[in-house]
């Protein structure tokens, strides 16, 4: 069984920083994947970035590709997903999801869910 945990969203102005952190229960959290998504109201959920823990590698969306981070954090347990550059349009409810071994970009993929951490970005 695994659980997540997303902390860190909050109001910030365009241009700023923030960084969202995934605290994840696992027994074995080398073979997860983890996933960063995004909902607003009335779309479906939006891929961000994945990190395969085991291998390091990474993937993002296009929107978000230069601007934000997915990494290991400094927790022996946690993901981070650092944001830089920040627009309004990034404002969603952000989601931490796990999967097993490798790197999905559909949410129905993804097998376990944080509870999701709002992020509002005001012009």
């Amino acid at each position: 069984q695994v659980q997540l945990v997303e902390s860190g969203g909050g109001l910030v102005q365009a241009g700023d920083s923030l960084t969202l952190s995934c605290t994840i229960s696992a027994r074995t959290v080398s073979q997860l994947a983890m996933g960063w998504f995004r909902q607003i109201p009335g779309k479906d959920r939006e891929f961000v970035a994945g990190l395969a823990w085991s291998e390091g590698s990474t993937a993002y969306a296009d929107s978000v590709s230069g601007r934000f981070t997915i990494s290991r954090g400094n927790a022996e347990n946690m993901a981070q997903l650092q944001m830089h550059s920040l627009k309004p349009a990034d404002t969603a409810v952000y989601y931490c999801a796990a999967r097993y071994l490798t790197i999905a970009y559909k949410s129905a993929d993804y097998l376990y869910w944080g509870q999701g951490a709002q992020v509002t970005v005001s012009s």
